[in-house]
C-alpha cells in the first residue's frame, strides 16, 4: 500500500493569471466549492489510508497560506501527519522530490520501509474510489521494484501533454504496462498519429516508487543530484515547529546547503525517461491538468461572479469579481481579478503565461 504522499505546490500560478499570482498561485484557488486544488489533492492522500505523512513540498512564501489550508483537515491525527517543506529555492521536480523523501526518511524509524506517491497540487481527479485503487495497483508495482508512472487515456491529440507509449503488460492483467519510451509534448500532427496508433497515453506526472529504490536510480540515472543530497543524507534531522497546527521546517542547514547546489531538473528527465524499471498503471480515474483558462472555464460551472449582462453574446466565459457585460462578442474568456482584467479568445489560452510575464516585468 501507499504509505507516503508528497505534494508538489510550489508553482507560480502563471497559466491562470490573473485570478492566480506569485502570492496566490493556482493551487490556492477552487472549481466549484471553497475546497482548493491543493485540499482536494490532500482529501485524496488522506482517502488511501496512509500510515505515514503528507509532505506537502512548496515556497517559503506561501508556506502561512499552505498551513491555512491545511487547517480544514480536523479530523484525530490528520494534522499529525500533515508537514509543509519550504524550498529555499525552486531547482524543479527532482529536487523537491528529493526532499520530500528525506523528510520523510528522517522524521521516521531507520528500518521502516515508504512506498511513496507523488502527487501534483493542480489536477482534477476522480471518482475517488477509483483512484484509490488504482494508487493499489502502483503501490504493488512500486513494492516490486518498479518506478511507477500514472497514463492518462488521450481523448483528444493534445498538444501540452507529454506522452507514454506502453508496452509489454507486466502482470498478465492489463493493469501495468512497461513503457516503450517516453515523448516529449508534440507538433498537432504528431499528436494525431500518436492517437491513431492507439498505444500512446498522456503523461500525468504523478509517479509511485519504493523510496531507496528512487534513490538508488537517481544515483545510477543523474548522479550530480544524488551527489548534492549526500550532505542531507549524512547530516542531522530537520528541526520543525509548527505554524496553525501544522508541521513546518525551522531549520534543516544541509538541506539548505544543498539546494545551492543541486542541479535543477525534473524528475521525467532524471528517472523516468533513464531508468530500466519504468512502467505505467493506465488509469481508470478521470484526470485533468487544470493548466489552463481553456481547461479551467471547461470545469467551471458556477463560477461566483458578480452581475453578468449579456447582449447579442454566446459562448462566453466570465470570472470576475466586477460587473460585467458582454455585447456582441463570442468565444472569448473575460477574467477580473486582483486589478487586473484579461481577455483571451477561447482556445488561444497557451499564450496567458506570456501576458503574465510582461505585466509583472
Amino acid at each position: 500500500m501507499i504509505t507516503d504522499v508528497i505534494i508538489m505546490a510550489g508553482g507560480f500560478g502563471e497559466r491562470l493569471w490573473p485570478a492566480s499570482s506569485h502570492e496566490h498561485p493556482k493551487q490556492f484557488m477552487a472549481l466549484n466549492n471553497n475546497v482548493s486544488f491543493l485540499q482536494e489533492s490532500i482529501q485524496r492522500a488522506f482517502a488511501l489510508g496512509i500510515t505515514g505523512k503528507i509532505v506537502i513540498v512548496t515556497r517559503k512564501d506561501i508556506e502561512t497560506e499552505c498551513t491555512h489550508q491545511c487547517a480544514l483537515f480536523t479530523q484525530a491525527g490528520q494534522k499529525e501527519k500533515l508537514a509543509v517543506i519550504s524550498e529555499p529555492y525552486g531547482r524543479h521536480t527532482s529536487a523537491a522530490i528529493m526532499t520530500g523523501i528525506w523528510y520523510i526518511k528522517k522524521t521516521s524509524a531507520a528500518e521502516q520501509k515508504h512506498t511513496v506517491l507523488v502527487l501534483t497540487s493542480d489536477h482534477v481527479i476522480g471518482p475517488t474510489d477509483v483512484f484509490a485503487r488504482d494508487c493499489a495497483t502502483a503501490a504493488k508495482a512500486a513494492e516490486d521494484g518498479q518506478f511507477v508512472c500514472f497514463a492518462i487515456p488521450p481523448t483528444e491529440p493534445a498538444t501540452g501533454y507529454g506522452y507514454i507509449k506502453a508496452g509489454r503488460d507486466i502482470y498478465g492483467d492489463q493493469t501495468v504496462f512497461a513503457i516503450d519510451n517516453f515523448k516529449e509534448k508534440p507538433e498537432l500532427g504528431v499528436a494525431k498519429v500518436y492517437i491513431a496508433d492507439g498505444h500512446y497515453w498522456w503523461n500525468s506526472g504523478m509517479f509511485a516508487f519504493d523510496a531507496d529504490m528512487f534513490l538508488d536510480e537517481m544515483r545510477a540515472c543523474t548522479p550530480a543530484v544524488a551527489a548534492a543530497f549526500d550532505g542531507v543524507q549524512q547530516g542531522s534531522a530537520p528541526q520543525t515547529k509548527l505554524l496553525n497546527d501544522i508541521a513546518v521546517l525551522d531549520s534543516w542547514a544541509a538541506m539548505e546547503a544543498t539546494y545551492k547546489n543541486v542541479p535543477s531538473i525534473a524528475v521525467d528527465k532524471a528517472i523516468a525517461e533513464k531508468t530500466k524499471k519504468a512502467v505505467a498503471v493506465k488509469a481508470n480515474f478521470s484526470w485533468k491538468d487544470v493548466g489552463s483558462w481553456d481547461t479551467f472555464s471547461e470545469l467551471c460551472t458556477n463560477p461566483a461572479n458578480k452581475k453578468v449582462a449579456v447582449v447579442d453574446s454566446k459562448n462566453n466565459f466570465v470570472y470576475a469579481d466586477i460587473p460585467v457585460a458582454l455585447c456582441g462578442v463570442r468565444d472569448v474568456i473575460v477574467v477580473v481579478k486582483n486589478g487586473q482584467l484579461l481577455i483571451v479568445k477561447k482556445g488561444e489560452s497557451a499564450l496567458v503565461r506570456e501576458a503574465a510575464q510582461q505585466m509583472t516585468e
